[in-house]
């Protein structure tokens, strides 16, 4: 994440002003300015350590990329409309860094089975196709989004819950070819959120 984005996030966040931010840190509201614009990128440690207690955050560990965004809701069941609403930011490790993309907080219980549970966060690797058996991110008509256990059969797919109160839900070759239903992405894991 570069520092532009990061201030310009927390400020719409927390409703903050470039003056109030450079009140606290002890700079000059232009200076802010430029450090969001990305017209400034060098900040003295010190300076960083006062955005860090206001945005109450490490931000060099933002810096540095050790954190994904959380883009929305998926619904671990049907009917969710598929959207893309930056919910904030989740710190990983240098490791779990290179392997995700992002995060998706989870609604409805489907997938229980799996240890994934109402309100946790799963984080997902970007792509197109996973193998048998694994969960992915699935949209179906372009505008369902949900995660599900893949199941590949010959000239089918199943989407499959791991909570036997749902249905299977089955998807021919015509569908996958008219991109009915798409992978989009495969659950690395999930996070239990309290």
């Amino acid at each position: 994440m570069k520092l532009s984005e990061l201030i310009a996030y927390y400020r719409k966040l927390n409703n903050l002003s470039l003056e109030a931010i450079g009140d606290y840190v002890g700079v000059a509201k232009s200076t802010v300015k430029r450090w969001e614009s990305g017209e400034s990128k060098n900040i003295p440690e010190a300076k960083l350590e006062k955005l860090s207690e206001l945005f109450e955050i490490d931000v060099p560990t933002f810096l540095n990329g050790q954190v994904k965004p959380i883009l929305g809701y998926v619904k671990a069941g049907y009917d969710m409309f598929a959207s893309e609403n930056l919910l904030g930011y989740e710190e990983v490790t240098k490791k779990e860094a290179a392997q995700g993309d992002y995060y998706l907080k989870v609604q409805g219980d489907s997938m229980n089975g799996s240890r994934i549970h109402d309100g946790d966060l799963v984080y997902v690797k970007t792509c197109s196709d996973v193998e048998n058996g694994d969960i992915a991110v699935v949209i179906i008509d372009q505008s369902e989004v949900t995660i599900k256990k893949i199941l590949k059969q010959e000239h089918a797919l199943v989407l499959m819950a791991t909570n036997p109160a749902y249905e299977p839900r089955f998807f021919d070759e015509n569908d996958i070819r008219n991109k009915r239903v798409q992978i989009i992405g495969k659950v690395l894991h999930s996070k239990i959120q309290f």
